[in-house]
């Protein structure tokens, strides 16, 4: 894969990662920080995601026939951290009971 650049690839599958297929966005987030300094090692991470993802292809969330029902829950806490003095937050949702983000 050395004849392909890495940002490209990179570049790929953020795409993917934006568009549909959420589920690698923090391995995508990790190997796009060596976009300068690539190595072999960063090229192996990138190799086992594209693997990951053709593995996964053909999977797909199946829901009944009942009404959707989407729940959202949050939790901010700005600059609790007196330490560094940064904010932290979380999120969840549900679809019908079942985790999605």
């Amino acid at each position: 894969m050395l004849d392909i650049p890495y940002a490209s690839v990179i570049c790929s599958i953020q795409y993917a990662a934006q568009c549909t297929r959420s589920d690698i966005a923090y391995a995508l987030s990790v190997t796009s920080k060596y976009q300068a300094c690539a190595g072999e090692a960063h090229w192996s991470a990138v190799r086992i995601i594209i693997k990951y993802l053709k593995r996964t292809k053909d999977m797909f969330l199946v829901y009944d026939s009942r009404e959707f029902i989407l729940e959202g829950y949050s939790d901010p806490s700005f600059q609790s951290d007196d330490d560094d003095a940064k904010s932290q937050s979380g999120f969840i949702f549900k679809l019908n009971d079942d985790v999605v983000a």
